[in-house]
């Protein structure tokens, strides 16, 4: 099974010095900072996704979207050296793969561009693989709900969905255009995806991107494979749009599943409350110790008068030397918890992770992993501190996923 990571600007800064917070970064970010696949030994998906909405000034994703110097340069080389997949050494052919977007206008009544407008995104980027354009469906109905039962709208934006891939197929025919055509799905039940999967494989897809399942539950999302396995044909394939469900990935690929995007490994490191560093066998907290200058929390608490800006600092100092010293073997884990949760009684008040924290650092998990990032930063890689911490082990995240991905087998 193939994955393919959406790109969102996530870079580290190889100049950064982990112990004492500092970085001689300069000039573009984008061409001076590292992805994953720049990083690691290996890279850790089989190619790249990029989203129209990532350069589209309809776009409501202002925080990650390219500027305008980056949308130029993109188009003038290409995704595939813009993201700077060919780099010396690589021994995996990594694809690129380009989608519309839809999450972006969701609340909108009609998409607001053309299928000719997506085409030329996935031209001027040179796609491997283009989806068709297609409009999000915000709902989901149990079994046996009937195309009369459900709102209007939802029945509109099916057959958009549907008229706008007849059309790519269509036109990317007819002109014989360079990249894989996939046909996009959208439904409202499993029955509604069996009944688009189905009029995708007659308007001619063998590669069908299943979308709008993101917010599914996995029981949703496994029911809606099976529904769609009555009329999947052999040699169709099928790729799930931004599905995070990574610990179903053997159900998924059982089910007819080719391919999949996530950004799910790398924000879990820093968007989840526990889960934040993956190894093949569990999951394990990473040690909060936030800068009291970079944590909206404190520094309201600070503002108000509630905390001492000073003693906060002097406590994350303590906690911040204190897991260093940890390291090293200077230090005694019951002093180290302690200054922790003293801290985290100051910046979180009743939240107490003490016994989580007291697993990571006795296992130590960073030092028992090979890769690239662990390798480098020891212990700072499950420090949940700043971005470049939170990013690199986000990177941990995507090897540990492509070694779970590595064990699935490829046949059955």
């Amino acid at each position: 099974m193939k994955f393919f990571f959406p790109d969102a600007h996530d870079l580290v800064d190889p100049t950064f010095d982990f112990t004492a917070e500092r970085r001689e970064f300069s000039g573009s970010r984008q061409q001076s900072q590292l992805y994953a696949h720049e990083v690691l030994d290996e890279p850790p998906y089989d190619g790249m996704l990029l989203s129209k909405a990532m350069i589209d000034p309809h776009s409501t994703a202002k925080s990650v979207r390219y500027s305008f110097a980056q949308v130029q340069r993109l188009k003038r080389v290409g995704a595939r050296e813009f993201l700077r997949l060919d780099r010396p050494g690589l021994k995996q052919n990594l694809e690129t793969m380009g989608d519309c977007g839809s999450f972006s206008y969701v609340n909108d009544p009609e998409p607001p561009y053309g299928v000719d407008a997506v085409i030329q995104f996935y031209l001027d980027c040179q796609f491997d693989y283009g989806i068709s354009l297609d409009h999000v469906i915000l709902g989901f109905r149990e079994p046996g709900a009937k195309h009369e039962d459900v709102p209007p709208d939802w029945r509109r934006r099916f057959q958009i969905t549907l008229d706008k891939a007849e059309e790519f197929l269509k036109l990317q025919r007819q002109n014989g255009l360079p990249f894989v055509p996939l046909g996009a799905a959208q439904g409202w039940s499993a029955d509604s995806y069996r009944d688009a999967v189905k009029s995708l494989q007659e308007i001619g897809y063998d590669y069908i991107a299943l979308g709008g399942m993101v917010p599914l539950k996995t029981n949703e999302i496994l029911a809606t494979l099976q529904a769609i396995s009555e009329v999947r044909r052999p040699g169709t394939k099928l790729h799930l749009l931004g599905i995070s469900r990574l610990e179903n990935l053997e159900a998924f690929e059982s089910a007819g599943v080719y391919s999949f995007d996530s950004t799910s490994p790398l924000k879990r490191a820093f968007m989840d409350d526990r889960d934040n560093f993956h190894t093949l066998e569990r999951t394990y907290t990473a040690v909060r110790i936030p800068q009291v200058e970079g944590n909206a929390q404190l520094k309201k608490l600070i503002l108000a008068g509630e905390v001492d800006f000073g003693a906060a600092r002097k406590l994350e100092l303590a906690c911040f030397e204190g897991v260093l010293s940890f390291e090293k073997g200077h230090l005694d884990i019951e002093v180290l918890l302690a200054r922790l949760r003293e801290y985290e009684s100051v910046w979180h008040g009743r939240k107490d992770d003490s016994q989580r924290y007291r697993e990571t650092l006795e296992d130590r998990p960073w030092a028992n992993c090979p890769c690239a990032v662990c390798r480098k930063l020891g212990i700072h890689v499950i420090l949940f501190r700043g971005a470049e911490r939170n990013r690199s082990r986000g990177f941990h995240n995507l090897h540990i996923l492509r070694q779970r991905l590595n064990l699935i087998p490829a046949e059955r």
